[in-house]
């Protein structure tokens, strides 16, 4: 057996992880405005201490909020950029054990030039920081993402004329 395929093996975690089925049940409950974001960001505080809680167990070097404060693990942070709109869905439609699903995931529009304006995600990782004793880290969404989706058409051609400028 060659020396690389025997433990410890090299790990490395980027983000997600299944939500528990607490902060599932608050975050559609804020969708329904039945709790305030102060509640649901309570309920995300907790879920955030147990899966740090649980990675810092099974020995993970960088740890996560498990993005239990993100719905998608890309749009909620570049939704954030200025000159980045999020419109419709393309419509997608799964089957598993339970059944048929629906899916839209949204679709980012770049409508003018791209600029970071404010900080992005600073109190989440303020947060993830204090409650972590190994070292914290966040998932930062390539730029490819904002036309993952949408191509070309999803970028302003008046912003950008020559995709060059865009990547």
């Amino acid at each position: 057996m060659p020396d690389n395929a025997r433990p410890p093996f090299r790990a490395d975690h980027v983000g997600s992880f299944l939500r528990p089925q607490a902060l599932l049940e608050a975050r559609e409950r804020r969708r329904k405005e039945e709790i305030s974001a102060a509640q649901l960001r309570e309920v995300e505080d907790r879920s955030i201490r147990e899966i740090v809680r649980l990675q810092e167990e099974w020995g993970l070097q960088g740890v996560t909020d498990g993005e239990y404060r993100r719905t998608y693990f890309h749009v909620d942070f570049l939704e954030q950029l200025e000159g980045v709109e999020v419109r419709g869905g393309i419509a997608a439609k799964f089957h598993g054990a339970k059944g048929d699903v629906d899916f839209a995931p949204p679709v980012m529009h770049v409508t003018r030039r791209l600029r970071h304006v404010k900080p992005i995600q600073l109190e989440d990782f303020k947060f993830l920081k204090s409650v972590a004793r190994r070292t914290p880290k966040v998932t930062i969404p390539s730029p490819t993402m904002l036309h993952f989706r949408g191509g070309r058409e999803a970028i302003s051609k008046e912003a950008y004329p020559n995709l060059e400028q865009f990547y």
